[in-house]
């Protein structure tokens, strides 16, 4: 049964075996301007803000330049948006029909109000960036290099995004007795006690993100690494937070050993397949390196900006100090005579002889003007 339907809109929220008494009571509306600024719709502002803040910081060790970088965000984040509620949409459609069996449009478009699959905004991003890859020229960028910076981003938008369903009292899962255990409020005024999953998959993509910062993209195989683990770490983690879940979407009436098969899990069941064979098939059997070219490709980038900076590479300086070195050493010793030319040992250089001073003056002497 989904309780999410029975919870009141501003349930106070507390977390009795951690907190005790302690209430939480914010309203899921952060200003109360008209319809609403949701707290959902801010925290989901601030993921992206902050996934692409993260982006243009990493994006030089992938070689993404800025345009491409900018030209995927302008497209990423309304197309994202979009696919990710028209996913919603679609899989809960009967929940946007009116009573006489009408769609309403505007209840389907209004996000804002919650609403937003993971899943959706996945395959829309995907999509784009096949297309976005296959322009020519500059314009045009490696697609999995693209991919293994934008799953970083992704997670960061799913660790602040779901603390949106924490202010909307939604995505919780089941009843349970566990310490950290989730109170809420019902319509009816009876309390549930509930898994807090939205904090399940918010701690759990913070772990997926520090791995793939500091453990994965350090040592890259192949450019695709970091998407491939993306889609192996975030199908583990969605599968088992996604049994404990009360509002699953459901694959039509089909069932797997008498229980019905909810879409999520299906989903995370291929992406766990999928992305372990390709990590198996590209690590094991292809035994791709990190001195692959496309790996090495934003390195040897880096490499030539500090050539640049400093005027000279290693190489260069490597090879002027071996030539000096090869050098003989032409410094006199103390014992060595200066040699002077044969038949005048006795007389300097610098002295010219008697004859040719005088002729010297005789010439450079002035002559006085002729009579008539």
């Amino acid at each position: 049964m989904d309780m999410n339907s029975l919870i009141m809109t501003d349930s106070p929220i507390r977390f009795p075996g951690l907190f005790g008494d302690w209430t939480f009571t914010a309203s899921s509306k952060a200003i109360n301007i008209g319809h609403g600024v949701y707290w959902y719709g801010i925290l989901i502002a601030t993921g992206l803000l902050l996934a692409m803040l993260l982006a243009m910081k990493e994006r030089k060790k992938y070689g993404i330049s800025e345009d491409n970088l900018y030209d995927g965000l302008l497209w990423g984040i309304p197309v994202g948006i979009i696919g990710a509620r028209v996913y919603y949409v679609l899989f809960y459609l009967d929940n946007f029909k009116r009573a006489d069996g009408s769609f309403d449009f505007g209840s389907a478009i209004a996000f804002w109000d919650g609403g937003l699959a993971i899943y959706g905004t996945v395959i829309a991003v995907v999509i784009l960036a096949l297309c976005l890859s296959r322009r020519k020229g500059k314009r045009g960028f490696k697609l999995f290099a693209m991919t293994d910076l934008v799953v970083m981003g992704l997670l960061v938008g799913q660790i602040v995004g779901r603390w949106g369903n924490f202010m909307n009292r939604e995505a919780f899962g089941a009843e349970t007795t566990l310490p950290w255990r989730m109170r809420l409020t019902t319509i009816y005024g009876s309390c549930v006690e509930v898994h807090p999953t939205f904090l399940y998959e918010s701690l759990w993509n913070v772990l997926g993100l520090c791995l793939v910062l500091f453990v994965i993209s350090k040592a890259r195989h192949f450019d695709g690494e970091n998407t491939w683990f993306y889609f192996l770490w975030y199908g583990m983690g969605r599968f088992w937070i996604e049994g404990l879940r009360t509002d699953s979407l459901y694959l039509f009436d089909w069932t797997f050993m008498g229980e019905p098969i909810r879409v999520s899990q299906a989903l995370s069941l291929v992406m766990i397949l999928v992305s372990a064979a390709m990590l198996f098939y590209q690590i094991r059997i292809r035994h791709a390196s990190r001195a692959s070219p496309m790996v090495n490709q934003p390195a040897a980038a880096s490499e030539a900006e500090a050539t640049e900076s400093t005027g000279e590479s290693t190489d260069t300086r490597e090879a002027k100090a071996a030539e000096s070195s090869s050098e003989p050493d032409c410094e006199p010793s103390a014992d060595a005579q200066p040699e002077t030319p044969a038949g005048d040992a006795s007389q300097p250089e610098s002295e010219a002889p008697p004859e040719t001073e005088a002729a010297d003056a005789e010439a450079e002497a002035p002559q006085s003007p002729s009579e008539p």
